[in-house]
């Protein structure tokens, strides 16, 4: 899934210095969850996760994989519904995915505010998606609701349905990585069909908690060996880069503006967005949360500055530094070499001093 500072492809090299520092424990606290990938690597390592964000998609995705710990079944839709599907050897949650992909098509909100057909009335119709994807998003959202209310999906069920449409969406989106704009010319995955897919079971039998709140609510609620922090590097919000997920994950036909279509985001917005007040904010969670290990992932292109990280941080224990190169590029770029460079990606290490 495209998400701006997703560790999916760095947790790996995350997990194993952590690991050479001696840094280990029984839970971990994933303190800014977005597409929940970090978590997700830690239950599978045998972790109690514990997760939030203020996006509630993100809280989709994590009570989907973290917090879930088994095998959907369905008993009570399939036993409602007549499947047709393909594989005598299909898994519950398959065939439901099968049933929702020939499903009649509806229009709806996302229709109606992010199609070329459905804005063609403003003097620049948006082209976030296809027509037809628009309608069989709205199709499939509308029927998970309806699924709901009529007590046919355990809550569960009613996540993992919608945690697979919140993860196939962006594949078919017309965007260069991010919803803050569309692009004027169709990418060429944007105008194949939408075809729902199943996500990840991952089970590891342990407590996993997921919350959709803003984490420094927690600090005082949650005990944890090893705190993860991946806040924001820069003055970007998250949540009006991602407002059309949310949309489709509230299912609540928000009141939009602009070019765009944006919903209102002013109570998701990030104290890490900010040098100073994210600054404030790191030295609250350091000094009250309960808490062994404090691992902030950084990069060398961040707004707070190195120095006043360190400054604040070693105030209450044993602070280091790991810094390792990675490749970057901008989400427009495609993957065209001349936007790519290496960037630090660093790992600031708190031991917490004990009481």
């Amino acid at each position: 899934m495209r998400f701006i500072g997703n560790k999916e492809n760095l947790v790996e090299k995350i997990y194993q210095i952590l690991q050479s520092k001696g840094i280990l424990g029984n839970s971990f606290f994933d303190f800014f969850a977005g597409t929940s990938n970090v978590g997700q690597f830690f239950k599978k390592k045998g972790y109690q996760v514990f997760s939030s964000d203020l996006l509630y998609f993100s809280f989709i995705l994590q009570k989907s994989y973290i917090e879930n710990n088994e095998v959907p079944n369905f008993e009570k839709l399939l036993s409602k519904i007549e499947i047709k599907t393909h594989s005598l050897f299909a898994s519950s949650l398959m065939q439901v995915i099968d049933y929702l992909n020939t499903i009649p098509l509806k229009e709806g909100f996302i229709f109606q505010n992010y199609t070329p057909e459905g804005t063609k009335n403003l003097d620049i119709p948006r082209m976030y998606f296809s027509n037809e994807n628009g309608r069989i998003i709205d199709t499939i959202r509308q029927q998970i609701e309806e699924w709901k209310t009529e007590n046919l999906l355990t809550e569960n069920e009613y996540y993992i349905l919608l945690a697979c449409l919140i993860e196939t969406a962006p594949f078919y989106a017309n965007i260069s990585g991010v919803y803050a704009a569309f692009q004027k010319i169709w990418d060429a995955r944007a105008v194949k069909k939408l075809t729902l897919r199943p996500i990840e079971t991952i089970i590891n039998n342990k407590e996993n908690k997921a919350f959709n709140q803003n984490s420094v609510n927690l600090i005082s609620e949650i005990q944890t060996d090893i705190l993860y922090l991946d806040p924001p590097y820069n003055q970007r919000q998250y949540a009006p880069n991602y407002h059309l997920l949310e949309t489709i994950a509230k299912h609540d036909n928000p009141i939009i503006k602009g070019v765009s279509g944006m919903r209102n985001y002013e109570n998701q917005k990030s104290q890490f967005c900010n040098a100073e007040t994210g600054l404030k904010e790191l030295w609250n969670i350091a000094k009250n949360a309960d808490y062994k290990y404090l691992v902030l992932s950084y990069n060398s292109e961040g707004i707070m500055p190195q120095m006043k990280i360190e400054e604040t941080l070693s105030l209450f224990g044993d602070l280091d530094l790991v810094e390792f190169d990675y490749l970057d590029f901008k989400s427009n770029s495609n993957g065209e070499s001349k936007t790519k460079k290496f960037i630090k990606e660093q790992l600031y290490i708190l031991k917490k001093n004990e009481k």
